[in-house]
């Protein structure tokens, strides 16, 4: 008798919305946490990988600086010259990132007056 008092009086009633909220909350914590950015990641070297053209100086995925000197389509392999008369081939997915050179300014003189200034004793 005194058992089912206290089973009564201890009971709880819980939303059911409730129990599935925190799950909820956790899966759309970890889609914006760490899946969403992975994606972006994966679509910026997707991108990075089919704009490589002849010429461009880029470094591999093991840390080597280079410039590519040929590509083939076909094979999805690239030819990095990494030192003068050394010619490495790879596939396009060692590329790394690219490296793009700065646009020199309207009277064929790059970097400001104030990077001028620091340079000058």
């Amino acid at each position: 008798m005194i058992l089912d008092v206290l089973a009564q009086n201890g009971e709880q009633t819980s939303n059911p919305l409730a129990a599935f909220a925190l799950p909820l909350l956790l899966l759309v914590g970890f889609y914006f946490l760490l899946i969403r950015p992975q994606r972006n990641r994966q679509r910026a070297q997707q991108a990075l990988i089919s704009a490589l053209e002849v010429g461009d100086e880029v470094l591999t995925t093991g840390g080597i600086f280079g410039t590519i000197v040929e590509i083939d389509e076909d094979e999805g392999v690239l030819t990095v010259e990494i030192a003068p008369g050394t010619r490495v081939r790879m596939l396009r997915q060692g590329i790394a990132q690219r490296f793009v050179e700065e646009d020199e300014g309207l009277d064929g003189e790059s970097g400001s007056a104030d990077e001028e200034a620091d340079r000058k004793p």
